[in-house]
């Protein structure tokens, strides 16, 4: 029996202010990795005097690189410095887990999961393109990238990168079960009504507020919004009934999935739009864009629209309403084909195949 690859993970954002879908996947993805024999997982990250977000807490050691964030990234970009080595000492493969690549001597994997600030810069900031653009450039000399969705290798193709040297892996999601009297009571506190429309996500721009609060407006139902504040924007019109109720713990999260009568995720660009499968996870019905990659994440088992078009989003919103069980019952069995274990599978493939 040969001896396991060992494996330097980057795992930084698991410190982030917003840990987001990123981090969720590296964690889902880490829990299957950490439990294999063939595989010796090391977590890498910068020097942290605090534990991670609540919630983010990796599955796996942890070794720490003599610089914070956000110099560590600066200093990735800039010198290819620290070496991840220094932390884990040798290893046989290094899985920078988002786009700001780690800087390694090993066989070099880099996910990244979308590239949207290079299609709408106007919706980060200035320093956030600076970093992400450089962080991309580095990425063309990985050994294999892995993208999620083939929306996002087309994107990438179209940025300069080699077709041969990219491989989709699309993310998974977890089994939920959540009873409804359970969720009721768990949501008591927040004195939510008893209809409403569901967003989970980051707020920031691309996610596409106002325009989804202002849809809600048409259809006269309030809108909760589940997700920890980014940046930018969040104002919605003052005809609209919205909530908003920041980061919550995962069993509220269940609890709104579970509860919501639509989830909606009209979102202008994803690398692939976790919380689709999340809602479908839960038995929700599903509204989402058009022509983007949360269309190929939702596999065919959400209403479509056109995140551009208020009026779209409203009809996709009634649609969804009116079609909830057939909706569910699509969204259920899409959502169970879809597993981490495959994720973890198809990403050992990727380790395999740069290891010398």
């Amino acid at each position: 029996m040969s001896d396991p690859l060992r494996v330097a993970y980057t795992l930084e954002q698991c410190w982030h202010d917003v840990p987001g879908g990123t981090a969720v996947a590296a964690l889902e993805v880490a829990k299957r990795l950490a439990v294999r024999s063939d595989i010796d997982l090391v977590g890498v990250a910068g020097r942290h005097r605090a534990a991670p977000r609540p919630g983010f807490e990796p599955p796996t050691s942890v070794e720490h690189l003599p610089i914070a964030r956000p110099w560590l990234y600066e200093t990735w970009n800039r010198f290819e410095w620290p070496l991840v080595e220094r932390a884990t000492g040798p290893v046989d493969v290094c899985h920078s887990t988002t786009s700001i690549p780690g800087a390694t001597c090993a066989p070099h994997v880099v996910t990244i999961h979308d590239i949207a600030f290079m299609h709408s810069p106007e919706r980060f900031t200035s320093h956030g393109v600076k970093v992400m653009t450089r962080g991309l450039e580095r990425g063309r000399s990985a050994d294999l990238v892995i993208c999620p969705t083939e929306v996002t290798k087309g994107e990438l193709i179209d940025a300069g990168f080699a077709s041969n040297a990219i491989r989709v892996v699309p993310l998974g999601v977890n089994t939920f079960v959540t009873d409804a009297d359970a969720a009721e009571q768990t949501l008591r506190p927040l004195l939510l009504p008893d209809e409403f429309v569901l967003f989970v996500g980051t707020v920031e721009p691309r996610k596409n507020l106002a325009a989804l609060a202002a849809a809600t407006a048409m259809i006269d139902m309030p809108l909760v919004v589940a997700g920890a504040p980014g940046w930018g924007d969040a104002a919605v019109p003052a005809s609209a009934d919205v909530t908003f109720l920041g980061h919550v713990p995962a069993d509220v999260l269940d609890a709104l999935y579970v509860t919501a009568s639509v989830f909606a995720y009209p979102s202008l660009h994803e690398g692939f739009g976790l919380p689709v499968l999340e809602a479908m996870a839960h038995g929700t019905p599903v509204v989402t864009s058009r022509g983007t990659a949360t269309q190929e994440a939702a596999g065919g088992a959400a209403v479509l629209i056109d995140p551009a078009d208020i009026e779209s989003i409203a009809t996709g919103l009634r649609t969804a309403l009116n079609d909830a069980p057939r909706l569910v019952r699509l969204g259920t069995e899409r959502a169970a084909a879809c597993s981490w274990e495959f994720t973890a599978d198809a990403t050992v493939e990727c380790y395999q195949q740069v290891a010398r």
